[in-house]
């Protein structure tokens, strides 16, 4: 049996989550679905899978018997109601891993930086786009130092829900930062499109980062490196075209409207993200991403403190 977790939050993301925890996870058990609307589809489907159920919201999650026994609890809410919720939870000793914006803990990248955070009682996942992108950022950092770093997030307006767009500034605030502390740019900027095409398109990031001239060939190794380090537990993760570099001098310098004039090295990386179907389509990878980033912290998580407790 695993470590039971709850998750606060039975829309798509919750009820995705859900489903992923149960069909790959053998360190996480899901006892409990937390909402406020008891006709929402998500409560109903975890019911019927067994789950305990409440739409109290999070009051209602500490008066279930399962309670006792819950050690992580997931939030996919919104930013506004994860700070009653890390109030609530944090008091009684449980560990949040918030899926919303709200950024109360450290921003958490998997392959990037969740072993320096495993101790947090409260993990921020920063995005969708910045999940995607960070990772790509970071690999670049590791070669040379990054002055400036722009992604762009372009996901189907489908995929996007009341969640979503009720955040989307907190979604180009949190992101442009995450960059920065996460991704180690000197200057991030997010751009996030909601694309109405029909059919609806998989996630596409872009990410451009000015650097320091570099060795390109090293930061195609390392960014090559990262992107398979997100497949083991994003496997629609994907370069969609090959690395490109450009180099600007003191002859042919690079003009950015709020940043200034740039010399040195242009880096591009375009990605796609597909989900894995579990409960939503394919082309949300934007959801897809992010919980599967939950997900492999929160095992992350449970293997530590297995460690320690050995």
């Amino acid at each position: 049996m695993g470590v039971h977790v709850a998750i606060i939050g039975p829309g798509n993301i919750g009820t995705d989550l859900m489903i992923k925890i149960m069909r790959k996870s053998s360190l996480l058990e899901v006892k409990a679905m937390v909402g406020i609307d008891p006709s929402s589809d998500g409560l109903a489907r975890a019911k019927k899978l067994g789950i305990a159920t409440t739409a109290e919201g999070v009051d209602g999650l500490v008066k279930m018997p399962e309670f006792a026994d819950i050690e992580i609890v997931f939030d996919a809410t919104s930013a506004g109601a994860h700070t009653y919720h890390d109030k609530v939870l944090r008091a009684l000793g449980r560990t949040l891993i918030d899926l919303t914006p709200a950024a109360i803990g450290p921003y958490v990248v998997p392959v990037v930086n969740v072993d320096a955070h495993l101790d947090q009682t409260n993990i921020n996942m920063v995005t969708c786009g910045g999940q995607a992108t960070i990772p790509i950022v970071a690999a670049i950092s590791q070669i040379a130092d990054v002055k400036y770093a722009e992604i762009i997030a372009s996901i189907s307006s489908r995929s996007a829900g009341p969640g979503t767009r009720a955040n989307i500034d907190e979604f180009t605030e949190t992101t442009s930062r995450a960059i920065e502390v996460v991704g180690g740019a000197g200057k991030g900027k997010a751009i996030i499109i909601l694309n109405p095409a029909e059919p609806p398109m998989i996630m596409r990031d872009t990410v451009l980062c000015l650097s320091d001239d570099a060795d390109t060939e090293k930061v195609r190794e390392s960014v090559e490196k990262m992107v398979a380090d997100v497949q083991k537990y994003v496997p629609g993760y994907r370069l969609k075209q090959a690395v490109q570099f450009e180099t600007f001098g003191h002859n042919n310098p690079l003009k950015i409207p709020g940043y200034g004039t740039f010399t040195g090295l242009k880096t591009s990386v375009f990605l796609e993200v597909e989900g894995e179907a579990h409960y939503l389509p394919a082309y949300a990878g934007n959801l897809d991403i992010m919980t599967s980033a939950a997900a492999a912290t929160a095992e992350q998580l449970v293997r530590q403190r297995q460690r320690r407790s050995a």
